[in-house]
């Protein structure tokens, strides 16, 4: 049984991840896989991701992964990037796409017009670089990492939730938007952790030795929920 299944869904920047998982946790075995059934088996989840969210949904269940993800999230250790944070909600503007809706809120873009620094300078979309992130809930794996650290991010898109608790962490792009959420077994963020220096792979070794001690149990979604 693995100790960590780190997703290949055919995108995102896998090998960063399960080496930067490898080096804090030199211990446990790490498998980047397609495969759900060594998926289902492993004892913890990491879905990361860049790109689209349709190209996402699409290709998670091209490659039959859609039961095994849903079942990750919902019963073990879970932590999601970037696109692993919004697969997670109920729909996304980018193609208008449903996510798995394991998670209340939805998946929005950051509105050109509202794109200006307190300087009146235009802000690039997407946003990209290094950014300070506001702990804004205590959590396992904020553990050793101070407050208001700086991770980096790369992404156009950022998640918005009603749902009591559930933000973890935000961060401002002019404004504030949530980059983190926490509830049960699930941790997941909009940045990079693999990319983000000491304070990212500190969270990478505290997930890695993370004992959530709920779990979403969430129920199942139809296997074509994700096609929108």
């Amino acid at each position: 049984m693995p100790d960590i299944a780190v997703i290949d869904y055919g995108m995102g920047n896998l090998r960063s991840v399960s080496k930067a998982i490898e080096h804090v946790a030199p211990g446990l075995e790490v498998v980047v896989t397609s495969d759900p059934a060594t998926v289902a088996r492993a004892a913890r989840v990491v879905f990361p991701g860049q790109g689209a969210m349709p190209d996402c949904m699409r290709e998670m269940d091209a490659r039959g992964l859609r039961e095994a993800v849903l079942d990750a999230a919902c019963n073990k250790p879970f932590l999601g990037i970037c696109i692993g944070l919004q697969m997670l909600f109920e729909r996304s503007e980018e193609g208008a796409v449903a996510g798995l809706g394991v998670l209340q809120g939805l998946v929005r873009r950051f509105a050109a017009a509202a794109m200006v620094d307190a300087g009146g300078a235009r802000l690039k979309v997407p946003h990209m670089g290094w950014n300070r992130v506001r702990q804004v809930a205590a959590h396992p794996l904020w553990r050793g990492i101070p407050d208001h650290s700086r991770f980096y991010f790369v992404h156009s898109y950022y998640v918005e939730t009603a749902a009591p608790g559930l933000v973890a962490a935000t961060s401002e792009y002019p404004a504030p938007f949530t980059c983190a959420i926490a509830r049960d077994n699930v941790f997941a963020v909009q940045f990079h952790p693999e990319k983000s220096a000491t304070a990212g792979l500190q969270l990478l070794a505290n997930f890695a030795q993370w004992q959530p001690v709920t779990a979403l149990a969430c129920p199942r979604r139809p296997a074509a929920a994700g096609a929108g």
